[in-house]
């Protein structure tokens, strides 16, 4: 039995059941698929500053899957928030969704396009396009300008997908990522719309941490990886002595 925590880093709890359903949606059977937000955090994450005061939770749901003995995680923002710490804490694979997103898309034509949220999310898209070596894969990226928590709306849906049909057009890419958690559940419409594959970064990673479960591979405990060294935090962050 493979036991996968997926962690949303916001605290909007509709997204977080939904990105649950996503998950569970591709996990095998035998996979316990746990979904959490953390109990602190910004409701959205929609910049640096969102995104830097997401992590400390990040990790205490990671320090708490630990105690739980969790196999593998999910942190499932497209910004990958956290992503290296939560790696020197879990024994496990910790996954991003845009990293996994970005995989996928290269095993699946020689171009991406990612469609994302707000405008000033962009820059971001492309630090870890660059950081994950899939530069020159990524054609563009575009922004929505719709905010994370409107999603949900049917006409903000529909403006998503129109976007990700004129994506693909413009930039001529093979594969269509979708930028955001709270897209997850956009695939199959937004395939309908553009005739090539759509990754979802949250069931991508989902079914790339069960492999590396499977293939019994786990983040190196060496160099950069490994453990924290022990020192005491102060003020709010007393909690995270190592």
């Amino acid at each position: 039995m493979t036991h996968i925590k997926v962690i949303n880093p916001n605290t909007a709890l509709a997204m977080t059941d939904a990105i649950g359903r996503c998950a569970r949606a591709v996990a095998s059977p035998s996979t316990t698929v746990t979904t959490v937000s953390p109990s602190m955090g910004p409701e959205s994450i929609e910049s640096h500053y969102d995104e830097a005061l997401a992590v400390p939770g990040v990790l205490a749901e990671v320090a708490a899957g630990e105690r739980e003995g969790v196999d593998a995680y999910v942190i499932a923002c497209f910004g990958d928030p956290g992503l290296d710490a939560a790696r020197e804490l879990a024994t496990g694979p910790v996954l991003g969704i845009a990293e996994a997103a970005m995989h996928a898309a290269t095993m699946l034509g020689r171009g991406f396009s990612v469609v994302t949220t707000l405008s000033r999310t962009v820059g971001r898209a492309w630090d870890l396009a660059h950081r994950y070596g899939f530069a020159t894969a990524c054609r563009g990226v575009h922004a929505s300008d719709i905010p994370v928590l409107d999603l949900e709306r049917p006409s903000a849906r529909a403006a998503v997908i129109r976007l990700c049909a004129e994506a693909v057009e413009r930039d001529g890419s093979d594969a269509l990522v979708l930028g955001c958690a709270g897209m997850a559940d956009f695939c199959a419409e937004v395939s309908r719309a553009t005739s090539v594959p759509v990754i979802d970064g949250v069931s991508a990673a989902t079914r790339f941490a069960e492999s590396l479960v499977a293939l019994g591979l786990r983040t190196s405990a060496r160099g950069e990886y490994a453990p924290p060294r022990p020192k005491r935090y102060s003020g709010l962050l007393r909690d995270f002595t190592y």
